[in-house]
């Protein structure tokens, strides 16, 4: 329910478009490029499998996942905080 000057569909809009910039920012995080056959932290051999379904992978299953758990998301909304958009 859009109120003022808002059309009917504002805030799905808004909401599309948070989405659709997400999406654009993860997949320019992805690696491109030749990959490696074994990983460049632990040394361990990456599979066939995930180098096909990852171009450009460098880093082994367990070492990538450490690397999420330890990122620290530092994104923002830059269309504003949610109570901006309820009033």
């Amino acid at each position: 329910m859009a109120t003022g000057w808002a059309g009917d569909g504002a805030v799905q809009d808004q909401i599309d478009a948070t989405v659709k910039d997400g999406i654009q920012r993860a997949r320019s995080r992805l690696p491109s490029g030749p990959g490696l056959s074994h990983c460049e932290e632990c040394e361990a051999a990456i599979p066939e499998a995930r180098r096909r379904a990852i171009p450009g992978v460098r880093v082994c299953v367990a070492c990538q996942e450490a690397r999420d758990r330890d990122a620290a998301f530092c994104g923002y909304n830059r269309r504003g905080s949610k109570d901006s958009q309820l009033r």
